[in-house]
């Protein structure tokens, strides 16, 4: 009753309409982008990496990924890792979320053996970030379960939570003092529902109300149990932080006659993951365990199908994590809807929702994703009442288009939605820390394959060597970044920074110049001057003037010229 009321009040009362008098950020706000190991990295079977529930899907099943595609290669950043450090350089980000390929790592999926290449490539990733004052956020699993593990039932195989358990051990060895924030899962929702409940995502497990909560439980013992690792034996000498990320849209009543209906998806959604973590109580939400247990009872089954945690467990996850890391992209419009009694769609008859959107919102490239800031807004708020205003990092928010170089349909998403951010952060006092747009790169965008588009840098997954290129939203995040304020930013007039060196007598052109972020680490077939350089790669200065000043127009194929003779191509 109390969280109806709390939404009767939310929709009746609505959050002030302010024009917000300045658009700067708090100090000490973060800012970051994100990308997922899987997404990008490639190297799909190379150097002893082990297959993953993903491998197998594309694989097996190409018919599941919209064009047919897999990450065998993606963006190739296995390969071109220091090319993507650059761009963190260039963008001046304050950390960079990725996530450990669990099979790259281990590729058994269990700890008897630790794939030294795996340990190389993740080692060098973060020594070049931490030599840049770029902190690593690291996801733990973002989707990428080792197949040797899900051959043995996954994430609804009890004894995942210490596989889990036994691979952070490993990870936290490694790198955690290097590491100033630590995931543990990035979204489970979608890694249980769509995975084990729809048969949409890897595994390709359709078994709807009965394996994705089956996979939730197991999941949020591996989050407690990797969380009290870390809080007994590497906090001390670390000094990180470590949180989990749950993904949302705002659940806007279609009228106001489904305010029940809002609260109770929130509740079945969000609240089956922040509930037991971040609530004081602990455990599922009331209205799950009810409406569950309910609808089990009346198909016959003689409990109920959400497995119970024990007074002991309730005590082991809640409360740990140190932030709430929040996914949001869009908002849906929701009223009651109760599923005929003979449906085997068990989880969405628990919720007994219709969801839907408004024609009229702008959209994206994707049909899910509309673009309707005011709900993110709305969702901080409740988040903010539902769990007592814990800390949070907005961990991904995107938008997504087919890949236009002059963005500005991104630079106004992200425009609206920073600004119904600090909205939040001003006006309703919301505890928001960090913000991190999703992606750095174009990639592999899970069954859509290549058919979205998310980056700031546009890649032509035609090439070889997977041309990387700015889009016009790289020089609005840089100078956001840099004001810690929403830039106004007049695309037609920015300048591009620019290097030019001399190169090689084994290339016909003797002169090119490329833009700065284009540049990677010690090239040696690259005649330049090497002072210059390290001052802008290595940030041995925080502004260095001749980067903005040094600017030259050439012509597109003399810069994929100027690249390519840089690749070695």
């Amino acid at each position: 009753m109390l969280y109806v009321l709390f939404l009767t009040f939310l929709i009746n009362f609505p959050l002030p309409e302010v024009e917000t008098s300045s658009s700067d950020f708090p100090n000490n706000f973060l800012f970051g982008v994100a990308t997922a190991s899987y997404q990008i990295e490639g190297g799909w079977n190379a150097s002893g990496k082990g297959e993953n529930i993903w491998d197998r899907l594309v694989h097996t099943h190409p018919e599941k990924i919209k064009d047919r595609s897999t990450g065998d290669v993606a963006c190739n950043s296995y390969q071109y890792y220091l090319e993507d450090i650059s761009y963190l350089a260039y963008l001046g980000v304050h950390y960079y979320r990725f996530s450990i390929s669990w099979s790259r790592l281990l590729p058994t999926g269990f700890t008897n053996y630790i794939n030294p290449d795996g340990v190389k490539y993740y080692t060098d990733l973060i020594t070049h970030m931490f030599r840049l004052n770029i902190k690593p956020m690291v996801t733990l699993y973002h989707w990428d379960l080792p197949q040797p593990l899900q051959d043995l039932g996954g994430w609804t195989n009890p004894l995942m939570a210490k596989y889990f358990e036994d691979y952070a051990n490993v990870v936290f060895d490694l790198w955690g003092k290097y590491v100033s924030y630590w995931i543990t899962f990035n979204e489970p929702g979608e890694v249980c529902e769509t995975g084990y409940g729809q048969g949409i995502n890897a595994p390709n497990i359709n078994s709807s109300g009965i394996a994705d909560y089956l996979c939730g439980r197991t999941l949020l013992l591996a989050h407690a149990r990797a969380y009290h690792l870390y809080n007994s034996k590497y906090r001390h000498q670390c000094q990180g932080q470590i949180g989990i990320t749950i993904s949302s849209p705002w659940y806007e009543p279609k009228n106001k006659t489904e305010e029940e209906a809002s609260e109770r998806v929130l509740q079945m959604e969000f609240g089956w993951w922040a509930n037991p973590i971040f609530s004081k109580k602990g455990d599922y939400p009331d209205i799950m365990k009810e409406r569950i247990e309910k609808f089990s009872l009346m198909d016959n089954f003689t409990e109920s199908r959400l497995p119970k945690f024990t007074k002991a467990e309730v005590r082991l996850i809640r409360g740990t994590a140190d932030f709430l890391g929040l996914n949001h992209y869009t908002t849906n419009l929701v009223s009651c809807y109760e599923l005929p009694e003979n449906t085997t769609d068990y989880r969405k008859k628990d919720i007994g929702v219709l969801k839907e959107q408004d024609p009229k919102w702008e959209s994206s490239s994707l049909a899910w994703l509309k673009v309707v800031p005011w709900g993110f807004r709305k969702l901080l708020y409740w988040i903010k009442m539902q769990y007592d205003n814990p800390p949070v990092y907005i961990t991904e928010n995107g938008f997504a288009d087919r890949g236009e170089l002059n963005d500005n349909g991104r630079i106004n998403y992200h425009t609206a939605y920073l600004r119904s951010m600090l909205d939040a952060i001003k006006y309703d006092q919301c505890n928001i820390k960090a913000y991190t747009i999703w992606s750095l790169l174009d990639n592999m965008e899970w069954t859509d394959g290549y058919t979205a588009k998310f980056g700031l840098y546009f890649v032509d997954f035609n090439n070889p060597s997977r041309r990387r290129v700015a889009k016009s939203s790289v020089e609005f995040y840089k100078l956001l970044i840099r004001s810690q304020q929403i830039p106004v930013l007049n695309l037609e007039t920015t300048p591009v920074p620019m290097i030019c060196f001399n190169l090689t007598a084994t290339t016909t052109t003797t002169e090119a110049c490329i833009p700065a972020y284009m540049l990677k680490d010690m090239i040696p077939t690259v005649q330049r001057d090497t002072t210059l350089m390290l001052l802008y790669i290595e940030k041995l200065e925080k502004e260095t003037s001749w980067v903005e000043n040094r600017s030259a127009i050439v012509s597109q194929s003399l810069i994929y010229a100027a690249i390519a003779h840089v690749r070695g191509e």
